[in-house]
């Protein structure tokens, strides 16, 4: 009978991809592929192995075997990370003031520049497999949104000092329930969040790094924050400061926005999306195109690459907040990436461990919902807005170039889906509040 010691030796003895379970099965038919998996899963729990990827995609790798470990729960820095570490960390009077470096941006050279190494982006790229990769832009993110608006919302949130927690988020983000005791910035700011990651998910067949894209991600992130709300979604034409920094960025208007278009363009050059996510990472912070709420930004500008490849997307959950500063402030004070690169690493490997766990309790997208996406949510719309109007009347006018079985089915999703409306999911359907509950009344709810 095989044990779960002999199926460890198989994948000790795997090359460093480690073995999908099509391998395992393959290798061992004489165990069922249910009690695989239930072997899999104790190995998993026993730290003895490290799931990879996602979905089709997942693979095993033994973790004391040298070969590619998953994210452990300790940061492990380099030399170079923990030596930036300790000077940004060092009284701030004992740092020399340093401005803003034009050739920091200009010495980097798309696919000729590197932040990470080829091994580097290769190994993330087997880490945050999902199996979808050859499907159309933003599906894996579709079929896991409704967690990652709460990780991502709460995890970078919480980055900036947000107190609310986890549950608290969830049960904003799916009910609308504010938490007690929490300040307003603090339930806005989870907020935005939500607006922004519908944005670049729902949009991802045209999202990238152009001026659209970035403008519209700060106004959305930054809604109802900023002193003079004109400053939401506009590069900014004033000087700023950064508190706890002796660094000074750029104050003259027209070089802020040209430096803006160079970051622009490089970024948008650049063919891996694991170096693009992280060369926005770097240099939005960096350059400080905004008034106000830039990491914001490039947290969330970081995962257009991956959610537009159908990678599993950066969420930073668990990142330390100590860390991530630190990481930042060796970018602005001494143009070093080498902190923030092992922070992204790190990051992204507890990113794709814990959608690697998700992403077994997803059922498949439905085919028919994939397709017609698009149509469902305005013909949702149509029906909110329109409460006095005969709803089938609205399913006929808006579903009139479907015919058949097609369109009896598409009925269905659309009444469901607006039966199940909540206040948490009004901006996926573009509908206010307001709106939402005068439906409601009309509908004696």
């Amino acid at each position: 009978m095989t044990d779960e010691h002999t199926i460890l030796s198989t994948i000790f003895d795997a090359s460093d991809n480690g073995l999908a379970m099509r391998d395992l099965v393959d290798r061992h038919p004489e165990v069922s592929r249910r009690t695989l998996q239930r072997l899999m899963n104790e190995l998993i729990e026993a730290g003895r192995i490290e799931p990879l990827g996602a979905g089709a995609a997942r693979r095993y790798v033994a973790r004391s075997s040298g070969h590619l470990a998953a994210a452990s729960d300790v940061m492990r820095l380099s030399p170079e990370a923990l030596d930036l570490r300790e000077y940004v960390r060092g009284p701030i009077q004992s740092r020399a003031p340093v401005g803003y470096q034009r050739e920091f941006l200009d010495a980097y050279t798309p696919g000729q520049t590197f932040y990470l190494a080829e091994p580097l982006r290769d190994r993330l790229r087997r880490v945050g497999a999902t199996g979808a990769e050859a499907l159309p832009a933003g599906t894996y993110g579709r079929g896991i949104l409704d967690r990652l608006l709460i990780d991502l919302s709460w995890a970078s949130s919480h980055l900036e000092g947000n107190t609310y927690s986890l549950l608290d988020t969830q049960e904003l983000i799916a009910h609308g329930r504010v938490a007690s005791g929490k300040d307003a910035t603090e339930t806005q700011m989870i907020l935005n969040h939500k607006a922004a990651i519908e944005l670049l998910v729902e949009n991802s067949e045209i999202i990238g790094f152009d001026r659209y894209t970035l403008l519209n991600l700060h106004a959305m992130l930054s809604e109802n924050l900023l002193p003079n709300p004109a400053d939401e979604g506009r590069v900014r034409e004033f000087a700023v400061a950064i508190g706890g920094s002796v660094y000074t960025p750029l104050s003259v208007p027209s070089l802020i926005n040209s430096e803006f278009d160079v970051f622009l363009a490089k970024a948008g050059a650049i063919s891996d999306p694991f170096e693009q996510a992280f060369f926005a990472m770097v240099h939005l912070p960096y350059l400080q195109p905004f008034a106000d709420v830039n990491k914001r930004t490039s947290r969330l500008a970081a995962n257009i690459p991956l959610i537009k490849a159908n990678l599993v997307p950066l969420t930073f959950l668990d990142v330390p907040q100590a860390d991530y500063t630190s990481a930042i402030l060796g970018v602005y004070e001494m143009t070093r990436v080498e902190l923030l690169r092992d922070v992204f690493v790190w990051a992204y490997e507890r990113s794709a461990q814990r959608y690697s766990a998700v992403s077994q309790e997803l059922a498949e997208p439905n085919p028919l919902r994939l397709a017609y996406r698009d149509l469902i949510k305005t013909t949702v719309r149509e029906i909110i807005l329109n409460p006095a109007r005969d709803l089938q009347s609205t399913l006929d006018e808006q579903l009139s170039s479907i015919t058949g079985p097609e369109r009896d089915a598409l009925s269905e999703m659309v009444k469901q889906e607006a039966d199940r409306l909540h206040p948490g999911v009004l901006a996926r359907y573009g509908l206010r509040p307001s709106e939402f509950d005068r439906w409601k009344n009309a509908q004696g709810r």
